[in-house]
């Protein structure tokens, strides 16, 4: 793979990792402040805005100059989203800015894969990618329950952290702090990411141009017969894995009577599960075979339906495990088709800002609806059953598009139009 792929997933990890543990200190800081319930879902839609909103200049940016760049840009930014939230500024407009960090890095992060790695290398470096990313989701989320428990905070102080008034005398001031330090781990990793040689567009400074091109874009990427198909997924899969954070503490809270803390920790199984499930992907699936994995998307929703009926913490960790295994191992082929499609159609940055927007447009649609939920009511149990439900039969109809799709073209001569263009 080369030196430079490992840095890049080095600034991945460490950037990820500060933005799962931030994600807790935030829910730490509304239940602080006694913020209504349906605030804490709000926090991923506030985090995604950005994807959406930008989504038609944050291509454009990544393709404009060498990717590096453009990742310690982005990074820099969320390390100032990182310091609003320090400074007290309300949780959900401190997680916005991270996000609009978020947003610019993400085109950069994978399209610097099609440029640095051949087609054939492409699910093996999904593999890599989504593997580390799960991995800081996993150990995002355990560091950030651990660094908002309060023994944590009085052994700092014991052991001479100084306190500032009211800016720096909780357990939140203290986590928020640490993963300053991991934000800034990651800006230097993306200093020293190679420059891969490749022709970078000026940037266009029409904004309707843009736009128009963007929407031509997402039109070229739904019409792709593998596109579309690859896109469904992926869209349906981060919608469902974000609302599934917090699903999965309000459950823990309800049937397994845990708090924020060890809740956490069912959370990081999920990831952990995600993770395997991404190894094996990488290990047994060909970016040719990458369509023949859609079924386990079934099989994931309606393993979900079987948490309503748990209420052991160790059976739950384990179901937890399953459901991210299923997961992993179904989107990061679908993951790699999507990105060799969107790489051959229109490059890299502006496929992965077309995925970045359907799939974050799907974060925001399924989170505020959980939220509307939320506030509403609605028990736990009856949710996670509708939400289980909604994505076992979403996935079936996406797997006989496919098959209609089959047999309308032989799909697979897609992946070889490339080598005659």
């Amino acid at each position: 793979m080369g030196l430079g792929f490992y840095i890049v997933m080095a600034a991945q990890f460490f950037s990820a990792l500060a933005d799962n543990a931030l994600l807790i200190a935030a829910i730490s800081v509304l239940l602080d402040l006694n913020a209504p319930a349906e605030q804490v879902p709000l926090l991923k839609f506030f985090f995604t805005f950005s994807y959406v909103a930008l989504a038609a200049f944050v291509g454009a940016f990544a393709d404009s100059m060498p990717k590096w760049r453009v990742m310690l840009i982005s990074n820099t930014i969320k390390i100032f989203g990182c310091a609003l939230m320090f400074l007290d500024l309300h949780p959900l407009a401190a997680y916005a800015v991270v996000g609009l960090g978020a947003a610019a890095y993400s085109p950069a992060k994978y399209g610097i894969l099609t440029e640095m790695l051949p087609a054939s290398k492409l699910v093996v470096a999904n593999g890599w990618i989504e593997g580390l990313t799960v991995s800081a989701i996993i150990f995002g989320t355990l560091l950030g329950g651990i660094l908002i428990r309060p023994e944590l905070t009085q052994w700092a102080f014991n052991h001479g952290l100084p306190s500032f008034g009211p800016f720096f005398n909780s357990p939140t001031d203290v986590s928020i702090l640490f993963i300053g330090v991991l934000y800034l781990i990651a800006a230097i990793f993306n200093y020293y990411v190679p420059d891969t040689g490749v022709d970078h567009k000026p940037l266009k400074n029409d904004p309707i141009f843009l736009i128009r091109e963007f929407g031509h874009c997402v039109s070229l990427l739904w019409r792709d017969k593998l596109g579309q198909i690859s896109l469904s997924v992926t869209t349906l899969f981060w919608g469902a894995g974000a609302t599934l954070q917090f699903i999965v503490l309000d459950w823990a809270f309800s049937n397994l009577d845990m708090k924020l803390s060890d809740a956490t920790n069912l959370q990081g199984g999920v990831a952990f599960g995600v993770a395997v499930g991404s190894v094996l992907a990488a290990k047994f699936v060909s970016l040719r075979n990458s369509a023949s994995v859609i079924p386990l998307g079934i099989a994931m929703g309606l393993c979900m339906i079987i948490m309503v009926f748990i209420h052991n913490p160790v059976v739950a960790g384990v179901l937890m495990l399953s459901v991210g295994a299923l997961a992993g191992f179904f989107v990061v082929p679908m993951n790699a088709l999507l990105q060799h499609r969107g790489h051959v159609l229109m490059g890299a940055g502006h496929s992965i800002a077309v995925q970045n927007f359907n799939e974050n447009l799907s974060i925001l649609v399924m989170t505020g609806l959980y939220a509307l939920l939320v506030k509403s009511g609605l028990a736990v149990n009856i949710v996670i059953v509708v939400f289980g439900l909604f994505i076992a039969v979403s996935m079936l109809l996406i797997k006989r598009w496919h098959e209609a799709n089959q047999r309308e073209f032989d799909s697979l001569a897609l992946l070889d139009n490339h080598k005659h263009q």
